[in-house]
């Protein structure tokens, strides 16, 4: 930590020497600033990453590389793993179980097909971009273009039929075309079939697809692995219990909201966070910490609980994640009186207060976006969510089964990410001293 405690003693010492800033001593902390975040040098030493070889991109980066995990300390609290896991187990009593499972539609394809076009395609989701509506659609008008042959022979192709081919980081893609093509012609005669060259064990093939270097992380293959079980796909299976709750924003954000994981410090920016060392840590942790919550589940109400942990991940991405923790009650102003209230939606236009009182056209609008466990009248939110509308009326609920367990960590975010390679680029990040310049492109 010697240049840690270099760069503070430098910083300490403009400080004591010019209490009163002057323009002199802010160039010099600029300057050190910027030397010790963002600037590289002969001689500071290599990394290795991505099957390729980088010198360090600055003091600061080789400094977090060897301790961003002591810096943080996340850790796993187990009385909110017992509280969380109590409110879990409520929702599946509530819901007969039915809060943790989802079928998702598959648009008419056969299980063998479903299958296929989900092994050759998930691991190219990379932002978001693609769904199962429009993947469907690829395969009914060319199925030959998913065979495993074909997308070795000519993997662009492969990307072009899926509609990727002008988006960004194609050399990747059509690398993972290749690689999950040749995993499966490796092991197995087709995609439904390849679990068998693995015992029926998910465990071990997800070992083995995580891997095959595909673009397969423990996320994405959880998620495969989950949705062939729940889809009946693949019935007969062992180590499904091994499977754990994929770790994206939206699960990252409940477990340190609800405080089943801690830090020490609050979560770094990503533009310090080079290489993503703080999002793999907390990405692995979350898994953990969701894992211990089933665990405690399954040993407080062993008849009522779930097989895997990866299925708690439909309640608490799509459910909690998504309709309950993010600002979806809003605050309005009535445009002519005094009026505030709170509406389920950011695209109403009109002053409800006066609408209720016979006045139809007066406009209002938003003054603020919050969490609705944030505001007395968060329920107006709850109740208009697609999970509570479905529930039977006797069944509602008004407030987030969360909601008493998040009181001190409400407000914390989860990690973000930079690409360590792509449109961000941080291999032209950083800057050579003396140099200066460097920097991510958008």
């Amino acid at each position: 930590m010697e240049h840690l405690a270099a760069f503070a003693h430098s910083i300490k010492s403009i400080m004591e020497r010019t209490p009163i800033m002057d323009v002199v001593g802010a160039r010099e902390i600029v300057r050190l600033v910027n030397e010790f975040l963002y600037t590289t040098h002969e001689g500071i030493g290599k990394i290795e990453a991505l099957g390729q070889t980088f010198d360090f991109f600055s003091e600061f980066h080789k400094f977090w590389h060897n301790h961003y995990e002591e810096i943080l300390d996340c850790r796993i609290n187990d009385e909110s793993c017992r509280k969380v896991a109590i409110a879990l187990h409520d929702i599946y009593v509530l819901t007969n179980g039915n809060a943790y499972q989802e079928v998702w539609d598959t648009y008419g394809l056969t299980p063998e097909d479903t299958c296929r076009v989900r092994l050759f395609t998930a691991n190219q989701d990379f932002r978001g971009s693609l769904n199962f509506k429009n993947l469907s659609d690829a395969f009914n008008a060319d199925p030959s273009s998913f065979d495993e042959n074909v997308i070795i022979e000519n993997p662009d192709n492969f990307i072009s039929s899926i509609g990727l081919n002008d988006k960004s980081q194609t050399d990747k893609r059509t690398r993972y075309a290749k690689n999950i093509a040749s995993f499966v012609k490796k092991h197995s005669s087709s995609p439904i079939d390849i679990i068998k060259s693995f015992g029926n064990d998910v465990s071990a093939f997800r070992k083995a697809l995580i891997d095959s270097n595909s673009g397969y992380g423990y996320k994405k293959a959880d998620m495969f692995i989950r949705d062939m079980v729940v889809l009946g796909i693949w019935p007969r299976v062992c180590g499904f219990d091994a499977i754990d709750v994929a770790s994206d924003v939206n699960t990252m954000k409940v477990a340190l909201r609800t405080g089943i994981i801690t830090t020490a410090i609050p979560l770094v920016s990503s533009f310090i966070d080079i290489f993503c060392y703080q999002y793999g840590y907390i990405e692995t942790m979350n898994a953990r910490a969701w894992r211990r919550v089933w665990e405690i589940w399954c040993e407080m109400f062993p008849n009522e609980s779930l097989l895997s942990p990866c299925l708690l991940d439909y309640f608490v991405y799509k459910v909690i994640g998504k309709q309950f923790c993010g600002n979806h009650l809003a605050v309005f102003k009535c445009d002519e009186q005094d009026h505030v209230f709170r509406w389920h939606s950011g695209r109403n236009k009109t002053c409800q207060v006066c609408y209720k009182r016979g006045k139809r056209n007066v406009k209002a609008h938003v003054v603020a976006k919050v969490c609705p466990c944030c505001d007395a009248e968060g329920e107006v939110a709850i109740l208009q969510s697609e999970f509570v509308k479905n529930l039977p009326k006797d069944k509602k609920i008004k407030v987030c089964p969360f909601s008493p367990i998040c009181s001190e960590y409400k407000y914390v975010n989860p990690p973000k990410s930079i690409s360590i390679k792509g449109q961000t680029g941080w291999e032209t990040a950083y800057a050579i001293k003396g140099e200066g310049g460097g920097g991510l492109m958008a």
